[in-house]
This record gives structure tokens, C-alpha cells and sequence, in this order.
């Protein structure tokens, strides 16, 4: 009998350790993507926020795949809604994700978490409808089918994320929040990968064109929010699994998944905004 205790005792040691280093690693990924949330958001204030003030919008056509067109007054409403829920959605969207921030202020959370949702769903019809009713100046037929997968993800994973929040459903509603969270994150990610195809390619960006209609431009177009949303759901699955090794195998991938996130950030930052300030 005591044989038996002490193996349950040392199953439980390892199990719960496992789960430790599985939530840190998650944390420690966290921690980098929101850094470079972050700094995408201080772009978007510091560039866009700054050439509204001083009534130089031709500096946002200049930065944006479907900028100001002359006599498309709806379009460019839509142009201009976009740029700015940008930054609410960029900014805001992490802080729901910070435990002490939705421990102790719940209300802050509830609130920021439906700005959010609101504001995702927005800047999505406002894509597709970008996306749709001009030229696709850059990434072609495919780019706008990719584009509208993305959105069309959002707009359901928003859903599903009020849906499991007025039902009460806590578990569910994190699940679907992170989600959410994840293809919305996706013309960040975009950005990100592109960067980090540039750092391994020791500055070159091979498969990709001016238009970005190359086949890695393909790649990125649907990668840059599927290939997230499936670690994500690897690393749910194997939260809730109590199999340590699986643990243990996704923590690892995790950490190798924050260094590369940190490597693209770098090289985006470099590539798209610094440059930019």
C-alpha cells in the first residue's frame, strides 16, 4: 500500500510539474507576442495617428494595400474606421488575456472584452468589404480569398466567444476568446512571418513578388492565421491532457515557437515600422 502512495505521490509530482513548465512557456510566448502587439500599436498611433493631425492621409495610401481613392467615399470611411479600430483591437485585445487585470477588475474586463468584439467584427465586414469592391492591387485573387477566410473566422469566433460568455460557460469562453484572438492577430502574424522568412533567408525573401502573389506570399496568406490557430489548438488539447510527455513536448514547442515569434518581431519591426517612426 505505501509502494502504491508513493507512486501516486511521484505521478502527481510530475504531472503537476509538467503542467508548470506547459504554463510557462505559454506565458513566456504571451509575453513576446504582446511586446510586439504592442509595438505594432505604437506604429499605428505614432504613423497614422500622426499624418491624421497633420491632414497628410496620402501617407496612408502610400503604406496600405487599398488606401484613399478619390470619389469612393464609403470605401474610404471604411479605410479610415479600419486604421483606427486597429489600434483599439491591437492594444486592447491582450490586456483580456492578463489574469491579475481580469481578477481584479472585472468590470474593466467585461467592457474591453465586448469593445473588443465589436470592434473585430467591424474591422472585418470593413475588410471584406475592401477587399471585395476594389482592385487587388497586391496578393491577387487568392490574397482576397485568404483575406475573407480570415474574416469570416473572426466573425464566428466572435460569436461563439458571446455565445459561451452569456451562457456562462467560462471554460468554453477562454477557449473562444483565444481563438478569437488568434486570426484576428492575423494581419499581425503576416507581418511577423514575413519578417522571420527574412531572417532566415539572411535578408532575402525568396517566393515572394512585388504583389505579393508568389507561392510563398500564397503561403503566408492563409498561414499567417491557420498555422496559429492550429498550435493553439494543440497546446488546448494537450493542457487537458494528463500525459506528461505530451506536456512536456509542447512546452518545448512553445518555446521554440516564442524564440521565432521574438526573431520575426525583431525583423518586422525593422522592415515595416521602425523605419516608419
Amino acid at each position: 500500500m505505501k509502494s502504491s502512495n508513493n507512486t501516486n505521490t511521484a505521478l502527481w509530482h510530475r504531472v503537476t510539474n509538467a503542467k508548470l513548465v506547459l504554463n510557462i512557456s505559454a506565458r513566456f510566448w504571451f509575453l513576446i507576442a504582446v511586446t510586439g502587439q504592442w509595438l505594432f500599436a505604437y506604429y499605428i498611433a505614432i504613423f497614422y495617428g500622426g499624418s491624421l493631425i497633420e491632414g497628410d492621409l496620402l501617407q496612408w495610401t502610400k503604406r496600405m494595400i487599398h488606401g484613399f481613392i478619390e470619389g469612393d467615399y464609403l470605401g474610404n470611411a471604411f479605410v479610415l474606421l479600419h486604421i483606427l479600430l486597429a489600434f483599439v483591437i491591437t492594444f486592447g485585445g491582450p490586456l483580456q488575456f492578463i489574469p491579475f487585470l481580469r481578477n481584479t477588475f472585472p468590470k474593466l474586463h467585461r467592457w474591453n472584452g465586448r469593445l473588443y468584439i465589436v470592434t473585430a467584427i467591424l474591422i472585418s465586414f470593413g475588410a471584406l468589404h475592401m477587399v471585395w469592391t476594389r482592385e487587388a492591387l497586391v496578393g491577387g485573387f487568392f490574397g482576397q480569398l485568404a483575406l475573407s477566410g480570415n474574416a469570416l473566422l473572426i466573425v464566428i469566433f466572435s460569436i461563439m466567444t458571446i455565445r459561451t460568455a452569456i451562457t456562462h460557460n467560462l471554460t468554453a469562453h477562454r477557449k473562444w476568446a483565444l481563438r478569437t484572438f488568434i486570426v484576428v492577430s492575423g494581419v499581425w502574424f503576416f507581418r511577423v512571418g514575413f519578417g522571420l522568412w527574412i531572417f532566415i533567408n539572411n535578408g532575402e525573401a525568396p517566393g515572394s513578388t512585388q504583389d505579393l502573389t508568389g507561392p510563398f506570399d500564397m503561403f503566408l496568406y492563409l498561414a499567417n492565421y491557420l498555422l496559429p490557430l492550429i498550435f493553439l489548438e494543440l497546446y488546448l488539447l494537450c493542457k487537458d491532457r494528463p500525459n506528461t510527455l505530451i506536456k512536456s513536448m509542447m512546452a518545448v514547442l512553445l518555446l521554440f515557437l516564442a524564440v521565432m515569434t521574438a526573431l520575426g518581431i525583431f525583423m518586422a519591426a525593422q522592415i515595416f515600422w521602425l523605419p516608419n517612426l
